[in-house]
């Protein structure tokens, strides 16, 4: 009873922050504007770490190297703790790799968010301040598909077939990456 609620603060604490600073690390290298409620938000959650952390890690290319190096502590640190929790070993190379898949079937969660909150929002009201946000996060991978796929009529089908081939990497390639990782 203890482990599941260990488990249960690990998964509410330590999860939802890794995808904020996954998120502001994103956001940032899709150069979204965060002049509103969320981008607010999340620089407001993520400064305190963020800040102090980029005096020893200096940007790479132009990205937020500090974000995404924090995202993928706090995720290795939760693989940690729930492997330490349910007694499993791991060495520190697959549990390296193991973050890297996760962090990058976070950020998939992450985009599928965006493309269905994008797709509700303008059926209901198109003019919110996150719409400008969104459209900088789903606007750099619908963009290919529209070439593609034309919008038929009021209906844009690009959305449709992004939420396919998303769900598609992550039954095949990952899921196929994350069972060869825990075997080893």
């Amino acid at each position: 009873m203890l482990i599941e609620a260990v488990q249960f603060l690990l998964d509410t604490l330590l999860q939802p922050l890794a995808a904020i600073l996954l998120l502001r690390f994103h956001l940032l290298w899709l150069r979204a504007p965060l002049r509103n409620p969320l981008g607010d938000f999340i620089m407001l959650v993520t400064n305190p770490l963020v800040l102090r952390a980029r005096r020893f890690i200096p940007a790479l290319l132009g990205l937020d190297t500090a974000s995404l190096l924090l995202a993928g502590l706090v995720e290795a640190g939760y693989l940690l703790a729930t492997l330490g929790l349910h007694s499993y070993p791991m060495n520190a190379l697959p549990l390296l790799a193991w973050t890297a898949l996760k962090l990058f079937k976070l950020s998939i969660y992450l985009l599928m968010g965006a493309l269905f909150v994008s797709a509700l929002l303008s059926w209901t009201n198109p003019n919110t301040p996150f719409a400008p946000v969104l459209r900088s996060v789903t606007e750099p991978f619908l963009r290919p598909l529209r070439r593609w796929v034309p919008a038929a009529g009021s209906f844009d089908f690009s959305v449709l077939i992004m939420f396919l081939i998303l769900q598609l990497i992550l039954m095949l390639p990952v899921a196929w990456l994350e069972s060869r990782i825990l075997l080893s």
